[in-house]
């Protein structure tokens, strides 16, 4: 069987360890004689499950003790309603970055005045807005750190002068983050923290129970602080991989030592497409992700773009296809993609180069 190397946008790679530990739990969770996916969430073995988690997000990205962690229903695409329901009274300002920061001004938008201060539209969201000026009038503010589509990232906490919110799916767990410079972080799990099935949201308590209208209970966020993210049935399997994977990010030396080996990755690959006639990067240089690398085929070589997609697919590179609105190619590197995999893609790039000279 062939070496297959991950580079999905996705649900992602994640750690084999964590897979392990999810496989022994699937055949008996904790010594009950059940699997994990079979548990009762009221047991006192899954609430020490929820709160081994919680913990490890508090010390991994050194949470102050007046933020929440959440574990929610939904995904990122929930939390767009979540953070208009609970922080928009009279106006929110959104940069506009990319296609999901798109849809979260769009809910907002449904619930009051919101509106983008700053956009990237006008060259297809290959770079990060900059100049703009925070109007202290506002709500909040909302950035998405990580674009998984156009592959740029803001990879420094804004000093603004309203609560600060952000849409942290695709780049949480992969560079230190201070937390104290926001009024609310959340995500999708399913790109660096586990499996597709469950959104985080890490928010400062005090901020909450501030606007005027009515907010449904489920979509209230004091409704799952107070029910310790068990109001309704968690999703278990997805927690627990959560869990796992934060066990082995913590074992390998955190936030601290992935940020440097996710640095190591990127600037290998970005090395290569730089070097390589045949490839050209497709986000400004100063704001490229180092969780998703974004490239075509350099002017002169477009009509080689499906046979090196057939040629990296037959030495096992897999989700390497850009996504369908832009097209070309996209390697997400998220942290468990191993540098292993990044050098095995870079070697299939100098050797296409080479059929082709």
């Amino acid at each position: 069987m062939k070496k297959v190397h991950n580079f999905t946008a996705g649900p992602c790679i994640l750690p084999q360890e964590a897979i392990d530990k999810t496989i022994e739990a699937l055949k008996d969770f904790k010594g009950t004689g059940l699997p994990v996916i079979s548990i009762s969430h009221r047991t006192k073995e899954w609430e020490s499950v929820m709160d081994e988690c919680r913990s490890l997000w508090r010390e991994l990205l050194n949470i102050p003790d007046d933020y929440e962690i959440l574990f929610l229903p939904g995904g990122a695409s929930m939390c767009f309603l979540y953070v208009a329901m609970n922080f928009l009274e009279k106006k929110a300002a959104y940069l506009e970055t990319g296609v999901w920061a798109k849809k979260a001004l769009k809910e907002a938008r449904g619930l009051g005045e919101a509106y983008a201060i700053a956009s990237s539209a006008d060259k297809t969201f290959s770079y990060i807005p900059k100049g703009y000026e925070i109007p202290a009038d506002l709500d909040y503010f909302h950035i998405t750190t990580n674009n998984t589509i156009y592959g740029t990232e803001i990879r420094e906490d804004i000093d603004s002068p309203v609560p600060l919110i952000a849409d942290m799916s695709s780049d949480i767990m992969s560079r230190p983050v201070d937390v104290s410079k926001y009024a609310m972080i959340y995500g999708g799990a399913q790109k660096n923290v586990g499996p597709a099935g469950v959104a985080f949201a890490i928010v400062r308590r005090d901020l909450l129970g501030k606007v005027s209208h009515y907010i449904p209970t489920m979509l209230d966020l004091r409704t799952h602080i107070d029910g310790k993210s068990m109001f309704n049935t968690p999703p278990v399997f997805a927690i627990y991989v959560m869990n796992e994977t934060l066990k082995w990010l913590k074992g390998i030396g955190g936030v601290e030592a992935i940020n440097k080996i996710n640095q190591e990755k990127a600037d290998l690959l970005y090395g290569e497409i730089d070097r390589n006639p045949l490839f050209v990067g497709t986000a400004a240089k100063e704001d490229r992700s180092i969780m998703n690398v974004c490239f075509v085929m350099a002017p002169g070589y477009e009509e080689l773009q499906d046979e090196f997609m057939a040629f990296a697919k037959a030495r096992g590179m897999m989700g390497i296809k850009g996504h369908r609105s832009v097209g070309g190619f996209r390697a997400s590197i998220y942290n468990a993609c191993p540098i292993e995999s990044v050098q095995a893609l870079v070697d299939c790039m100098r050797e296409f180069e080479q059929l082709k000279k």
